[in-house]
């Protein structure tokens, strides 16, 4: 997952450096429990967009390339261009139409050329400059092409029952808020973002996965606590007994939550000669 220049958040930090540094044992193992848990979502929307044969396509941030592979796997699409900070694991399974780029998206230029399709996920949220990026991103869509940007949504809120999940996940927010300047609040914005960027048809969905013991959601949250565990301790909000008391709480029966949602917003670019 591409990430913010040092510096951008209140304590300097990178994602991919500071927290979740991908040569960490593991970190392949927890992006693919996030992916298990939206994939099909993702896919689904992508296919719903017209995403197939022919079709060129961008994928930012593109952490293991579970989504990459199932474009040219499932759509048929004629080439992938995966793009990450890191490529390690987009390097270690080489398919067919899939071509890799190191870089990092926030620097103008870093990518060349113009998509179909043009997705990112899971990454704007770890980045300063969020207009500035999606209307760089958008001048890389193809006319008639689509943009397709996916993002987390908190759902705890003051209201929200103190269960032990609820207590940790605002002190992970908080945590990567201070460490890495990862900030959610403005995600509900992107529709307006988008036609902000001169495209149309745009539109949004939310899509929140159950929390059920052993799920892969839940496994995934329960690795990203235990990866991000300083970030939250730092808070004041939470010290390691409430971090433990939450991954078992993730994994039992009395588990009654809801998780952070992945809000899809996307939009079209106007086709030449209309």
């Amino acid at each position: 997952m591409s990430a913010a220049p040092r510096g951008d958040a209140p304590g300097g930090g990178r994602y991919g450096e500071t927290v979740f540094p991908p040569g960490q044992a593991g970190e392949g193992e927890r992006i693919d429990f996030g992916a298990l848990a939206y994939d099909d979502i993702t896919m689904a929307r992508l296919r719903a967009l017209g995403v197939g044969p022919g079709w060129r396509c961008l994928d930012v941030g593109a952490g293991t390339g579970t989504v990459s592979r199932r474009l040219l796997d499932e759509a048929g699409v004629a080439s992938v261009l995966a793009v990450d900070r890191d490529v390690r694991f987009l390097d270690a399974r080489p398919v067919p139409g899939l071509d890799v780029l190191e870089a990092d998206i926030t620097a103008p230029g870093s990518v060349p050329g113009r998509f179909r399709l043009v997705h990112a996920r899971f990454v704007l949220m770890h980045l300063p400059e969020r207009d500035r990026l999606i209307a760089q991103l958008a001048e890389l869509v193809a006319p008639g092409g689509v943009l397709v940007l996916s993002d987390a949504v908190d759902l705890t809120s003051e209201r929200t029952p103190g269960t032990p999940y609820s207590v940790v996940m605002r002190a992970m927010w908080q945590g990567l808020r201070d460490t890495i300047g990862t900030d959610v609040s403005w995600v509900p914005l992107y529709p307006q973002l988008l036609r902000g960027a001169g495209l149309e048809s745009v539109a949004a969905e939310i899509h929140v996965p159950p929390l059920l013991p052993g799920s892969p959601i839940s496994r995934f949250w329960a690795d990203t606590w235990e990866r991000s565990r300083a970030a939250m301790l730092a808070t004041g909000l939470v010290d390691d007994a409430a971090v433990d008391t939450a991954v078992r709480y993730l994994d039992s029966d009395e588990c009654a939550a809801l998780s952070a949602g992945m809000l899809t917003a996307w939009g079209r670019k106007r086709a030449a000669g209309r």
